[in-house]
């Protein structure tokens, strides 16, 4: 199974187009009047804002999408013989001050992180689901619910920031039952 990232809806999308649009307005008008003291005429300055909305609200996720799927084709773990992909997808797993990019995989006997090479930290992240005391969900950035922690049962903590969330640790939280 392979989790799938929500596009947002268009109403979302109109929403993060204006909002782009009359910040970069309002910046840009505020950088220009401290500046040379003179504004900047409004149908430049709204060009300009319709301009950068569009480009941030269609633009930017097109190439970041393709981007992500070519990068995320290219991530294959190190498996075992008899060991079998039952779910993957896009994660992050914070390393310290990095938020380390890649894809997580959810195997037959365990958990696996593998980074994408655009990293300062790459490698194989290879957890047991023995040593798994506890999957918890968390906030990322304290607000998004996006984030699970796995607590081991010595005490480390891998904190990740993954796509379906509820479908992660359910999946998880079957594998902690079963062992």
């Amino acid at each position: 199974m392979v989790t799938k990232i929500n596009q947002g809806s268009w109403r979302k999308r109109l929403a993060l187009f204006a909002s782009n649009a009359c910040i970069f307005i309002l910046l840009l008008f505020l950088t220009h009047y401290f500046m040379d003291g003179e504004p900047i005429p409004w149908g430049s300055l709204i060009f300009q804002g319709v301009f950068f909305g569009l480009f941030m609200t269609i633009g930017f996720p097109y190439i970041f999408k393709k981007l992500g799927n070519n990068l995320g084709k290219s991530i294959h773990p190190e498996l075992s013989p008899d060991e079998e992909i039952e779910m993957e997808g896009p994660a992050n797993l914070f390393k310290g001050a990095e938020a380390v990019g890649g894809k997580l995989f959810l195997t037959n006997q365990k958990l696996i992180f593998k980074s994408h090479s655009l990293n300062i930290q790459t490698g194989q992240t290879d957890i047991s689901y023995e040593t798994i005391f506890e999957a918890t969900p968390r906030k990322a950035a304290k607000f998004v619910d996006n984030g699970m922690c796995l607590t081991l049962i010595d005490g480390q903590e891998y904190h990740f920031v993954v796509s379906d969330r509820t479908s992660w640790m359910e999946k998880i939280g079957t594998k902690l039952k079963a062992d």
